[in-house]
């Protein structure tokens, strides 16, 4: 599918319209309320790329009122063209976002505040040991295990390093009511911490690089530090007015249910700037919900509309249908002739680069791939269609093989139709986050000569 760039002078006229619709009356303010209870009042129609064309001249207008020096010094370069749409939506929610946590950082040196000499002697020795020392072994672990999950989902993965992040403060915190058991508590605490950050620095490039649209992730990097600064400013100046209030720093319940409201204020806003984040681009979640919109309605959803729906908390496998990639093939057989029932895969799946079943009628709908090797992600994504025809589908009434072959046969059918209205809503299909287990990748062999 080709497409026909606009021409610089419609897109001035298209731009020139749509300032004349939009009114000068909104504030900043306003804008912050509006991101907070979008979710709550938008209707669920889908948006296309025109929306989000005019969703950056919006951005744009909402901050007129603000000079062009402060504009300069606290956006990037260019802006709002030389960064993605949903850029200043994400980068005001995490102002929010950086405020609480800092606060919760003071509160929590006001908490340690109550150590006694004994306390504080061991305190210097545990962060001289294990902050560097199982810190660093925390990063290598995540590092060197989980570096491939990050591209896939960074969302979710951002948010999960503040839920790991918080919990280490939790063990930290702990260490006053527990004093007998500081070192085992200030040693997981810094684990914890440390675990969170190998989290939340892969991830959150990730989501700088999808801002930088024009290359310029320099620009974006910087302004971000701005952005982090001012909050860190604020939530140490509101942390130390707390602290400094008459009554307030001596009562450890005080500070310590003070701390925890703000920390679950803290993870509710980096939950609404991660869930204003709009990707083009087709990771599992997406890839689930993009196929079941098409065979439910022969349509998919815009781009803004599917990461809305993308549930940023939930793992990808408990997700329904419950689909298991990576099956070897003798796990995918459990039949008295697994014989013929292999004969009978190789030929239903002669022209796919992966093998597909359904588990046993009576249980839980299951499905279970096996992939060939030269499986590519657009193989893992016609699985996903197929896995999920069979699922609005199934009847107890007919024989797995016969479901099975009416799936393929309604993939061959609509399967190109499918990726042709990919491209169409701007969605990225030469590059998905779809991948292949390539460790248990069965080999076809040619056949043998005459």
């Amino acid at each position: 599918m080709f497409y026909v760039p606009l021409s610089m002078w419609d897109k001035l006229i298209l731009a020139e319209d749509s300032q004349w619709r939009i009114t000068k009356r909104h504030s900043l303010c306003n804008y912050v309320i509006s991101v907070c209870i979008r979710n709550k009042i938008e209707d669920g129609s889908p948006q296309t790329n025109v929306m989000q064309n005019s969703h950056v001249e919006e951005s744009d207008d909402y901050l007129s009122w603000l000079p062009n020096t402060i504009k300069d010094f606290i956006l990037p370069a260019g802006f709002p063209d030389s960064v993605s749409d949903d850029y200043l939506e994400y980068i005001l929610l995490q102002f929010p976002t950086n405020v609480t946590g800092w606060i919760c950082h003071t509160l929590a040196v006001g908490v340690g505040s109550f150590s006694g000499t004994t306390a504080a002697a061991s305190a210097a020795a545990i962060r001289w040991v294990s902050k560097d020392g199982i810190g660093a072994l925390g990063r290598l672990f995540i590092g060197g295990r989980f570096g491939n999950l990050f591209d896939d989902d960074p969302k979710q993965w951002r948010l999960y390093a503040d839920f790991v992040g918080s919990t280490g403060s939790i063990f930290d915190l702990s260490t006053q009511l527990y004093p007998a058991y500081f070192l085992p508590l200030a040693s997981l605490g810094n684990l914890a911490k440390a675990v969170g950050r190998g989290l939340r620095d892969p991830s959150f490039r990730v989501i700088q690089n999808h801002f930088a649209i024009s290359g310029n992730l320099g620009n974006v990097s910087a302004k971000e530090e701005v952005w982090e600064v001012a909050a860190e400013l604020v939530g140490l100046a509101l942390g130390i007015l707390a602290l400094d209030t008459p009554g307030f720093s001596s009562s450890y319940p005080t500070l310590t249910l003070t701390w925890l409201g703000v920390r679950l204020l803290h993870l509710w806003f980096r939950y609404l700037s991660l869930s204003a984040l709009r990707f083009n681009t087709i990771n599992l979640k997406r890839a689930r919900i993009l196929v079941n919109s098409h065979i439910s309605s022969q349509k998919i959803p815009g781009i803004s509309d599917c990461n809305k729906m993308e549930n940023i908390l939930v793992w990808e496998k408990f997700l329904k249908p419950k689909i298991t990639f990576g099956v070897p093939l003798e796990e995918m057989i459990n039949a008295n002739k697994p014989g013929s029932l292999v004969k009978i895969l190789l030929k239903l799946y002669a022209k796919e680069k992966y093998f597909l079943v359904v588990n046993q009628p009576g249980t839980e709908f299951e499905i279970f791939v096996s992939f060939k090797e030269g499986a590519t992600s657009v193989s893992v994504l016609r699985s996903v269609w197929q896995s999920y025809w069979l699922h609005q589908n199934r009847s107890k009434s007919d024989d797995v093989m016969t479901q099975l072959e009416q799936s393929l046969i309604a993939l061959n059918d609509t399967f190109d139709d499918f990726l042709l209205q990919l491209e169409r809503s701007g969605w990225e299909t030469n590059q998905m986050y779809l991948k292949v287990p390539k460790e248990i990748s069965i080999q076809e062999q040619s056949p043998a000569p005459p």
